[in-house]
């Protein structure tokens, strides 16, 4: 089908709040009212979900409260995130193949919910350790095998950091080469053009939407790395040496780390001047990696997930 080359974007009119993210064979759209999941199913079909979000003018203090509100959006995307890509999983077996999961008593989810939401949190759990294992302990221990480097504290810091972000890039670049993971990033391109498209305020067609650039200044990829680049400044600032304590710092200091980074995105996704585009150069040169031109049944998926979460008082909707 056919494919842009992002020559020529739309411009933007305004900043959207709606943030989505690339589930398997689907989209999760957030908006200020609504949440929504489409999935293409085995079928041909598109399956659609919405629910209620509060992401609106009356959302709780700690979702507006500066610094707070980073941390809070960051464990509520881990947690929503990894639902719906298990409910995006689940949504592409075969009848044939539920009634053989649940034969065999491999179905995951109780009357209640309650075996699904252990598993999941289970499943958060591992995925969390495995970060922190390879992003905060790994960089680490790696530097501190460096002679006399306990002596040198900031460039110890920097270190740690061009490791951790070498890992980072490795990581995404290596995981891009799976087929599935290569679907997922190109679902990734078509939230990202959706978006891109809503907020140039174009009907969403897929002819309009296949205009668009699949880069977004203000993608979770972009905050991640943001993330990366805060924790070389603030660990800058330890006293400790020795590499036990330093990970125990970061794990302290993680939840201002995750602050500072989520203030930063609003900041470069609010603003375009040399700053913000230092700030956003980095992530956007990720995107390159984790997002792929999609076709146009990806980008009727973008669409269904992106319309229920548009809220009829435009006001709610700005950044």
């Amino acid at each position: 089908m056919s494919k842009n080359n992002n020559s020529q974007p739309t411009a933007e009119k305004f900043k959207s709040k709606i943030g989505g993210q690339a589930l398997i064979e689907g989209i999760m759209m957030l908006g200020p009212n609504t949440g929504a999941m489409a999935c293409r199913l085995p079928d041909g079909t598109i399956d659609l979900e919405t629910w209620e979000e509060n992401n609106g003018k009356n959302a709780p203090w700690y979702k507006k409260t500066p610094l707070v509100r980073g941390c809070t959006s960051f464990v509520t995307s881990l947690v929503k995130g990894y639902k719906y890509m298990m409910k995006s999983a689940e949504k592409q077996l075969t009848e044939e193949e539920k009634a053989e999961m649940e034969k065999e008593g491999k179905s995951g989810e109780s009357a209640d919910g309650s075996s699904y939401d252990i598993f999941m949190y289970i499943g958060i759990l591992v995925g969390v350790l495995m970060a922190v294992g390879l992003f905060v302990f790994l960089p680490k221990i790696i530097v501190g095998f460096i002679p006399d480097i306990k002596e040198h504290r900031i460039i110890r810091s920097a270190l740690e950091g061009i490791v951790k972000i070498a890992l980072f890039v490795a990581y995404m670049a290596l995981v891009s080469l799976m087929k599935d993971i290569k679907r997922q990033y190109m679902y990734h391109g078509a939230e990202h053009k959706t978006i891109a498209c809503h907020e140039a305020e174009l009907p969403l067609t897929v002819e309009n939407v296949r205009k668009q650039t699949r880069f977004h200044k203000r993608c979770g990829t972009s905050f991640i790395f943001l993330v990366l680049l805060v924790s070389i400044f603030v660990m800058c600032f330890v006293p400790f040496t020795e590499t036990l304590q330093r990970i125990i710092c970061s794990l302290i200091l993680l939840p201002l780390v995750v602050g500072i980074s989520f203030e930063f995105i609003r900041l470069a996704g609010n603003n375009d001047n040399i700053i913000t585009r230092i700030l956003s150069a980095p992530g956007l040169a990720m995107q390159r990696i984790t997002t792929r031109e999609p076709d146009d049944s990806m980008i009727e998926i973008a669409i269904a997930a992106l319309t229920p979460c548009i809220p009829a008082d435009k006001t709610e909707d700005k950044w």
